[in-house]
């Protein structure tokens, strides 16, 4: 398993089928079947996806139980090994032991790393009480050979930002690999390297993907790239290389669908996106969290084609 991070890595959907009592299951054989085509589609560069995110915000995981989720997560390691590139995916709790848990059972389906979120508590825990929590979840991964990325999303409601302070303080743990940022202040990133010029902080946010390499960020997680990931792999390679024109093209060439990456509905919203991109519309509607309204179906659409012709111009549709 590699563990190179600085390139994209896609935060794959959990496809779904009916089951014979016309009940939603997991349709583990096309999760994966998508997961690997992403990961085998490669940039102008000749680089491809540098990790695998499952079942995380995109990935159903809101709604899956902890068996439905250690069973897919189990099934994605198949396709993650196959590929040599990091599983990844994440973890929150209300208590630092519940957490240690959670992350045990994570790393014996073969995740590689997890993305430690902020505890799940009503009251802003102390930087004291947040150091403890992530410093026992390090301590974990340590005696069962993963490492850990603490989750930064101060955009979302109901998480709890994480100061720079402490996130430049957990990022010498030793078994804190990177850095995940989810924000469309990408100025945080940047405070963060002026302190650490060696930091590896991923973007989580598709809409400011070039900002964030703009000020430091040695690649990012992205769910846009999972439907268009010739696109997602070059525009990274151009950041990487420092051609910030060719990259802002790609990313303007997206912005209708990453649009979609910044609202409350982006797993709804991007997987019908995806469904659209298979020709598959049923099958991206199936979901366990919201239906979408006509109105919503048919904004995503035209969207979905705005990108697509854009980056058919560019040749970057695979």
């Amino acid at each position: 398993m590699s563990s190179k991070w600085d390139g994209v890595m896609p935060a794959v959907f959990t496809w779904l089928k009916e089951s014979k009592s016309g009940a939603l299951e997991i349709d583990f054989g096309t999760t994966q079947k998508q997961a690997a085509d992403v990961l085998k589609t490669q940039g102008n560069g000749g680089s491809r996806m540098s990790g695998l995110v499952g079942s995380g915000t995109l990935g159903e995981n809101s709604y899956l139980s902890t068996k439905q989720r250690l069973s897919l997560l189990e099934a994605l390691s198949e396709v993650s090994k196959e590929y040599n590139v990091p599983l990844i995916s994440g973890a929150a709790a209300e208590t630092k032991e519940e957490l240690a848990k959670i992350v045990e059972g994570l790393a014996e389906v073969g995740v590689d790393t997890v993305m430690v979120m902020p505890p799940k508590t009503k009251a802003i825990p102390s930087d004291k009480e947040m150091y403890e929590y992530y410093a026992l979840s390090e301590a974990t991964a340590n005696d069962v050979g993963v490492t850990i990325m603490p989750y930064n999303n101060p955009d979302a409601a109901g998480y709890h930002p994480l100061s720079t302070d402490l996130l430049l303080r957990l990022s010498v743990l030793p078994k804190v690999t990177a850095l995940k940022i989810s924000t469309i202040d990408v100025s945080i990133i940047e405070t963060l390297m002026l302190e650490n010029k060696d930091l590896k902080i991923l973007a989580g946010v598709d809409t400011v993907t070039v900002h964030a390499g703009l000020a430091g960020a040695c690649g990012g997680i992205t769910g846009v790239g999972v439907i268009f990931p010739k696109a997602s792999v070059t525009m990274q390679e151009h950041i990487s290389n420092g051609e910030w024109d060719k990259a802002n093209k790609i990313s303007q060439a997206l912005n209708s669908l990453s649009y979609l990456d910044a609202q409350p509905l982006l797993m709804e919203y991007l997987k019908l996106a995806m469904g659209i991109h298979h020709n598959d519309i049923a099958g991206g509607l199936r979901t366990f969290g919201k239906k979408l309204t006509q109105k919503q179906i048919d904004d995503v659409r035209a969207r979905y084609i705005l990108a697509k012709e854009r980056l058919e111009v560019l040749d970057l549709i695979s």
